[in-house]
């Protein structure tokens, strides 16, 4: 099996190089890629991405900045492995918990796997941060009967065909909830594995708000609301 990594990137000069560093430290347990997606930096982060020259390492460069979903989007479209996890270039996930996400993939326990932050070994820059996103989990589990922990984790790893198949539309953050709440409408229960987690504040460049809750909030309902689309070969 090969994995796609597909880190999306957006100004984040003073943490790519490590971001990288440590991307390509971990002992994986199969071949992996990794897919960057400059989406439109204005700082120095395509000058950091040119000086590197790992062959398993591909950059796509994005002309103007277009959303996190948008980036995820064109990474998926160029991945070339079976499977596919993203990871955010902001040093607030440790890649080397990614081998605990293939674990269950691996010995067949699992197609979805989602890292869940969980919020006990942690730190995390602000209560009402940790409140929303348990207020959208939740959201999640009411609508669609489910019992996940954690939605707006970016530790979601998956077959690449099947995130192609869900035709994730939103271009910003509200991919997270997109992602979650067609793979739960489809019946499709990720399997979660405790992950760790540093939270940035918003000196250091963090850059979803309550705004981005809200409209999780509504692509949510409205995936749980959407008519299911009956033909021929699903009656």
């Amino acid at each position: 099996m090969k994995l796609s990594i597909l880190m999306p990137v957006y100004n984040e000069e003073e943490r790519i190089a490590d971001a990288l560093k440590q991307a390509l430290a971990v002992d994986y347990p199969c071949d992996i890629e990794l897919v960057i997606v400059d989406d439109g930096s204005r700082d120095g982060t395509a000058e950091v991405l040119g000086r590197t020259d790992d062959a398993r390492v591909r950059v796509i460069t994005h002309p103007r900045n277009a959303g996190k979903g948008a980036a995820i989007k064109t990474a998926v479209d160029s991945a070339e492995g079976e499977y596919m996890v993203i990871l955010d270039a902001d040093l607030e996930y440790d890649p080397q918990d990614i081998p605990k996400l293939l674990d269950p993939v691996l010995d067949g326990r699992a197609t979805v796997v989602y890292g869940n932050r969980t919020f006990g070994s942690h730190s995390a820059y602000s209560f009402w941060y940790v409140m929303g996103n348990k207020g959208v989990t939740m959201a999640a589990n009411v609508l669609f009967n489910s019992y996940i922990g954690d939605l707006e984790t970016c530790f979601k790893l998956m077959p690449v065909a099947l995130y192609r198949s869900l035709d994730i539309r939103s271009r910003g953050f509200g991919m997270e909830a997109e992602v979650t709440g067609k793979l739960l409408r489809r019946k499709i229960r990720p399997y979660e594995v405790p992950i760790s987690y540093r939270a940035r504040n918003r000196e250091e460049g963090k850059k979803i708000t309550w705004k981005d809750g809200v409209e999780a909030l509504w692509i949510l309902g409205r995936e749980r609301t959407r008519r299911r689309v009956v033909t021929a070969g699903n009656r």
